[in-house]
């Protein structure tokens, strides 16, 4: 009787290992879609001890941190994070970095709860509570990334999924670089003999944090290697963050970042040149545009060319396309329209 108990209890244990194992084996089969609201950068945490290896982060995905400040744009946030969700093709993972300490924990466990309905079999998504308002935690190298690429971006640009991966493409090409679809430059102003913020036609040396691609190696350099006087202009400035990056990966590669064409054009709702329901939220982000927005990141621009004794930022030129279109126009009925937008019968 003893020697038939313990055959049960074996058979019983075995049964229970083969159920655990079958349990093991779905989870490893079922979609991936992890929501989840973390508090970060912890206290005592020092990102700066080593950095890590690239060799251990993957090559083949980026992971996109959406910077978030606004509760009126939540609605927005959702649509967003839902399409650099849906990009598997090159995103592995969405990071919410939630910068208003005024946002109740409710609201933010809200929102991740209501992620979690829109991004089934997406890429994962998190949310992390900022410490602060700093705009460079933007840029801290979070311990939850594992891709080589990091694509940083704010909560109110919008692009569509075939962009995304063509960026991530060229970024491939030119993985020391900085690639976006935002470009500014920088420029000397003679009179004034000081150093300008503004946008040109033939050239530009800044991109901008509404879509920024880099290495994520330049997080670690842009925390623990930037000059802290750097640093801390950014924080009494509450801007300039975006030019400082250019200016830390300008000044190790020693060349300007790289601009490139959207497919379908990037949907800017925070642009002030937006019709129609823009004022409400102009100047709600970390970053106002209200004021003298322009002379302030002039202002920036002199100051970390004092700092660092010579001009960081480098100039580029010209934009990577993923096609080359017609570009004669043709008449189609009262209007001019390009040539191959005609009818098969068009000649």
């Amino acid at each position: 009787m003893a020697s038939r108990l313990n055959v049960h209890r074996e058979l019983a244990s075995m049964n229970g290992a083969v159920i655990c194992l079958l349990f093991v084996i779905e989870l490893l089969f079922m979609p991936v879609c992890v929501i989840s609201l973390r508090i970060g950068p912890l206290s005592g945490a020092d990102p700066c001890r080593k950095p890590r290896d690239s060799r251990a982060l993957w090559a083949d995905q980026l992971t996109v941190l959406i910077n978030g400040y606004s509760e009126h744009r939540i609605p927005l946030l959702h649509s967003i994070a839902a399409t650099y969700s849906a990009a598997t093709a090159s995103v592995s993972a969405v990071i919410i970095l939630w910068s208003n300490p005024s946002t109740s924990s409710q609201t933010l466990a809200e929102l991740s709860q209501n992620l979690t309905s829109i991004s089934t079999g997406g890429a994962s998504i998190s949310v992390i509570r900022q410490p602060s308002t700093s705009l460079n935690l933007r840029f801290y190298p979070q311990k939850s990334i594992t891709t080589r690429a990091v694509l940083v971006c704010d909560d109110d640009v919008e692009p569509d999924i075939d962009s995304i991966n063509f960026a991530f493409n060229v970024w491939k090409s030119n993985p020391d670089r900085l690639v976006g679809f935002f470009a500014r430059s920088h420029d000397y102003d003679l009179s004034e003999k000081k150093w300008i913020y503004t946008m040109r036609n033939d050239k530009y040396s800044i991109i901008l944090t509404k879509i920024m691609l880099f290495k994520s190696e330049y997080l670690y350099k842009y925390t623990c290697e930037t000059p802290p006087e750097m640093l801390r202009l950014v924080d009494r400035m509450n801007n300039c963050e975006d030019i400082l990056m250019n200016v830390v990966v300008s000044d190790s590669t020693n060349a300007g970042p790289v601009l490139v064409g959207a497919k379908r054009g990037v949907r800017d709702w925070g642009d002030p040149r937006n019709e129609g329901g823009v004022e409400e939220e102009r100047g709600v982000g970390l970053s106002s545009r209200r004021g003298e927005h322009r002379k302030r990141r002039g202002d920036c621009i002199t100051e970390f060319h004092r700092i660092a004794g010579r001009m960081p930022l480098r100039y580029s030129y010209g934009k990577v396309v993923d096609h080359v279109g017609e570009q004669g126009l043709c008449r189609k009925g009262d209007r001019l329209v390009f040539c191959d937008e005609q009818s098969p019968d068009f000649k």
